[in-house]
């Protein structure tokens, strides 16, 4: 796992967790966008079933600050919100339940019906979504390193731009994540209609600057959060630095 550049003697002794060979050349190519944001903001994504939010829990109880992508959804079209009110102008009263609260499913089956109307969607809930994270990260410590838990990270481009100082994947064997989603209650077709949405374990390693490999018992995560958290203020030390620096050289 280890640290940013090179090859980190850490890496040895978490052989869970592996470090993106192309890592550098792309913290290099990310460094602008950085200082964008006042704190240290790490992305979080994996597939359904991989054991993501696990792993989010296990980093909140460490000290980090989740910012929940899915929450954050929910949460801008909550009854009487402007953004609920401009879905129904367009989508129509039908995408309402009868206490007045958003019906997912009808929603998705009308915005999803059409790469228009989902784009037409996107473009309703998107900004209200951006807002309340940038708020969110406006309101962190300076000393925080904020992680956003975003389960479809690899599918955004949007998302990607973000800046984020590193990008942790989450994954698990198909079958084994197939076997958590079963103990959920969720049907086999349905998890694999769900993971086949998705992107693939490889467009998410490609992204990935760290990746946790979460087929183990809860000892052996715990382990490999523990390495991947003293990665991770090792960086935020590594940013805040270089932070200082731009703000010395700056006119």
């Amino acid at each position: 796992m280890g640290r940013l550049k090179g090859q980190n003697p850490a890496l040895w002794n978490f052989p869970h967790i592996s470090q993106a060979a192309h890592w550098w050349p792309r913290f290099l190519s990310s460094v602008p966008m950085l200082y964008a944001h006042p704190v240290l903001l790490i992305g979080l994504t994996g597939g359904i079933g991989s054991g993501k939010s696990t792993v989010a829990a296990l980093l909140e109880a460490r000290g980090a600050l989740i910012v929940d992508a899915d929450a954050i959804a929910r949460e801008v079209v909550e009854p009487d919100s402007p953004t609920l009110a401009l879905l129904v102008e367009r989508f129509g009263p039908e995408i309402l339940g009868p206490d007045g609260a958003l019906d997912r499913s009808a929603l998705a089956n009308i915005a999803f019906a059409s790469s228009e109307l989902r784009k037409e969607l996107e473009a309703i809930t998107h900004p209200a979504i951006g807002e309340v994270f940038f708020k969110r990260l406006a309101e962190a410590p300076s000393d925080a390193v904020v992680v956003h838990d975003v389960p479809l990270l690899a599918e955004s481009a949007g998302a990607l731009a973000r800046g984020y100082g590193a990008i942790v994947v989450v994954e698990a064997p198909k079958e084994l994540r197939l076997l958590r989603l079963d103990g959920r209650g969720v049907p086999r077709a349905d998890a694999e209609a769900r993971m086949a949405a998705q992107a693939t374990d490889e467009e998410r390693r490609e992204i990935a600057t760290h990746v946790i490999d979460n087929q183990g018992d809860h000892e052996t995560l715990e382990y490999l959060v523990d390495g991947l958290w003293n990665d991770l203020l090792i960086l935020r030390d590594e940013n805040a630095a270089l932070a200082a620096q731009v703000e010395e050289l700056a006119p």
